[in-house]
């Protein structure tokens, strides 16, 4: 049974306090699928680029064991392309540059190969797309996870409620949980977003963590505190993709592993700002990983 991943696979320019890059691989789809494969051997790939993209980038993918049968590449058309600037505290930053090119008219191909999909990770696009990939599965995932931002909460909530009704686990950031259910406290937010439809909701706090809802229960995960924060892109995407590619290694959906796919997630996503772009995921050892993940645990840790 497969993972399979949608989303984007793109080129990034980033300025950081740290420093700053000419056109690097990034994407949602990009980072949540090596993330993924570090728990999952089969994980598949859904996402368009333009044959400005190089062979070697696609070739990191298949060093990862990762199918991209399903990654379609547009004759004469560029890849999606965005460049940002982050501000001193990291957690906030300017866009530069949105050029879509292949992305704007993506119209997402499932192959038959990938059609053992058992779990399906929904990186941030249109909740139209979002919706047809759902729609194009011969049978439903045993478990989708969606993540979305607050620009289509501004520009398509009708879309986006509706796709939300179709899904098992939302991952979302504070504000835009806020955003979505109009509640200032995070834990009404959670209650009034389950009822729009997912079992599950994740909240993502930078810096400050995660939290992890169901109809019953809470669970706060800590963020690691780091000497070096070199380049946030993509730590949303990667805690995704590890979180989900945890989930399908266990093989089991219930909340105690949703709270330990939650660090697994957390971990990825720790190394993942330790570098530029995907420097550091594409490189991570077995040992690198476990001891992150032990630091995690570790850190809260504690007896009364």
């Amino acid at each position: 049974m497969s993972l399979v991943v949608i989303g984007t696979v793109a080129f990034d320019a980033i300025e950081t306090p740290f420093g700053k890059t000419e056109k690097i691989v990034g994407g949602a789809a990009t980072y949540a699928s090596l993330a993924a494969s570090y728990f999952y051997d089969q994980t598949k790939i859904v996402a368009v680029v333009g044959d400005d993209f190089k062979k070697e980038d696609i070739d990191d993918f298949g060093k990862h064991g990762i199918d991209v049968e399903g990654l379609q590449i547009k004759k004469g058309e560029k890849s999606f392309f965005w460049s940002g600037k982050y501000h001193n505290d990291m957690n906030s930053r300017d866009t530069l540059i949105t050029e879509l090119n292949v992305l704007e008219n993506f119209d997402p191909i499932i192959p038959e190969s990938y059609q053992d999909c058992e779990y399906l990770m929904l990186g941030n696009l249109t909740p139209q797309v979002q919706q047809t990939v759902i729609k194009r599965m011969k049978k439903r995932p045993k478990l989708i996870v969606m993540d979305t931002m607050n620009f289509w909460m501004d520009i398509a909530m009708d879309d986006l409620l509706e796709t939300i009704k179709m899904i098992d686990v939302l991952t979302i950031n504070d504000a835009e949980a806020r955003q979505l259910s109009g509640e200032y406290s995070l834990v009404k937010a959670a209650h009034k977003i389950l009822k729009m439809g997912p079992k599950y909701l994740i909240i993502k706090k930078g810096e400050h963590g995660a939290l992890l809802f169901n109809e019953d229960s809470i669970f706060s995960a800590p963020a690691l505190p780091l000497a070096d924060v070199f380049d946030p892109t993509g730590a949303g995407d990667t805690f995704a993709g590890g979180f989900i590619g945890y989930l399908a290694k266990v093989g089991s959906i219930n909340f105690s592993n949703m709270k330990n796919a939650i660090i697994y997630g957390s971990a990825l996503a720790s190394f993942c700002v330790e570098k530029f772009g995907t420097e550091k995921l594409k490189n991570l050892s077995d040992k690198e990983v476990s001891d992150r993940v032990q630091e995690f645990v570790d850190l809260s840790s504690f007896t009364i």
